[in-house]
């Protein structure tokens, strides 16, 4: 085995959103044994670096970027085509819903709503209100989110799903978190992106995961993890089942590849 890829957020981050000793210490484990960790996340780049624990690029925003974590370079930027994020946006808010908008790792919103404040204190990150969201975007955007309640998140995810068809990523990464990004980004994207750009393959990859945009990841690796809880689509793919991030479920999968 040559690589552990991640999920950041519900496999190695507990509900206090910190990575624990037990943890910390597995993952340096396995890279003393000359495993790569892979950090994987829909998360932008600059909320993801508190957590980087090693040297290996960093997959974030579902794939889109994959980062150098020291020099904070993108070595694969994907964003979304300008016309077809206008696009998407104008579709959101005709459905009456905001929209996080991200543009060199920076989030801008039209403006600043408890959602989005709940959002970016979620991600410990700054906002920046911009007003009308179409007149203000002039670059392609790395990825757009809206934020609302489970529910409803689905019913529109379901919409937007029709409405767009291929042209579009879209998935929940949080349940109350839907995501936009560009048709060909994906985790998985992002992991054979790092494993051409370091030199692994998929079945030399262990992938953790959860949530309904860890699917091509685990789908992508030779052996997929997936936590307790997770999504019935994760399960049904999942080679194993381990504990809750809690219960540092990633930590004891590690223990045990490594006291084989």
């Amino acid at each position: 085995m040559r690589a552990f890829a991640c999920d950041l957020d519900r496999t190695l981050i507990a509900q206090d959103y910190v990575l624990r000793p037990r943890t910390r210490a597995a993952l340096a484990a396995a890279r003393a044994n000359d495993i790569l960790v892979i950090l994987v996340t829909g998360r932008m780049f600059q909320a993801v670096r508190p957590y980087l624990t090693g040297p290996e690029p960093v997959v974030c925003y579902q794939g889109a970027v994959v980062a150098d974590p020291t020099t904070g370079e993108f070595l694969r930027h994907v964003p979304i085509p300008l016309a077809l994020a206008r696009e998407a946006i104008a579709a959101v808010q005709e459905e009456g819903f905001g929209l996080n908008c991200y543009v060199g790792d920076e989030l801008y919103v039209a403006r600043v709503t408890p959602e989005a404040e709940g959002y970016a204190s979620f991600q410990h990150i700054e906002l920046h209100e911009v007003g009308d969201l179409m007149a203000w975007l002039e670059l392609p955007p790395t990825k757009l989110v809206v934020v609302g309640e489970a529910h409803a998140m689905d019913a529109l995810g379901a919409r937007m799903r029709a409405r767009f068809g291929p042209r579009l990523f879209i998935a929940k990464s949080l349940p109350i978190f839907l995501e936009f990004a560009h048709p060909e980004v994906s985790k998985g994207a992002g992991m054979q992106f790092v494993a051409e750009h370091v030199g692994f393959t998929a079945e030399e990859t262990v992938a953790f995961g959860d949530g309904e945009n860890d699917l091509e990841l685990l789908d992508w690796a030779g052996y997929a993890v997936a936590v307790e809880n997770s999504h019935p689509l994760v399960l049904e793919r999942a080679d194993l089942v381990c504990p809750s991030a809690d219960q540092e479920g990633v930590a004891q999968v590690i223990e045990a590849f490594l006291g084989r």
